[in-house]
């Protein structure tokens, strides 16, 4: 894996959001990329792109890729109220984001939720992953980015 590969991911992600993500900070690091707008530090809401252990997919060894959306408030119930208004506008991002696109619990910690794609054994070294990788986050910002309020970080994004 090349050290610097979410950084290209994020120039990825400001190339071809455009407007859409002018406001988007990243906090880059050796394996993932954190994506939120709004404050400073990263909110409870947020997006990522990063490498997690294979048996919190499925079981067996190897590393896996997951990038989408993460709702990790420390309120199991905060985060299943912010699930639900999404799965409620099931109809509006799933086409963008494909059946791929999986809701439920975090991968390693159940009290968290997701909308993500896991990707199984990723050529973590190839010539386009940083360009996957990265459009596929810009689809993620942008199908669920306005459902949320526009800032994944706004405690607005609950139900109500």
């Amino acid at each position: 894996m090349d050290d610097d590969l979410f950084a290209q991911v994020h120039d990825v992600v400001r190339a071809l959001g455009g407007p859409s993500v002018d406001d988007v900070r990243a906090r880059v690091r050796r394996y993932g990329i954190k994506l939120w707008t709004g404050a400073a530090q990263p909110p409870r809401l947020h997006y990522e792109a990063q490498v997690v252990g294979r048996r919190h997919v499925d079981g067996r060894d190897g590393v896996a890729l997951e990038v989408g959306f993460h709702a990790e408030h420390r309120d199991e119930a905060e985060n299943e109220a912010v699930l639900d208004r999404l799965l409620a506008s099931e109809g509006r991002w799933r086409p963008r984001l494909g059946a791929e696109a999986t809701a439920g619990a975090f991968l390693g910690a159940p009290h968290w939720r997701r909308v993500s794609d896991v990707w199984l054994e990723p050529d973590l070294g190839g010539d386009d992953v940083a360009f996957e990788v990265g459009s596929r986050l810009v689809d993620y910002l942008e199908a669920l980015g306005p459902l949320l309020g526009g800032d994944p970080g706004d405690r607005g994004a609950r139900r109500g």
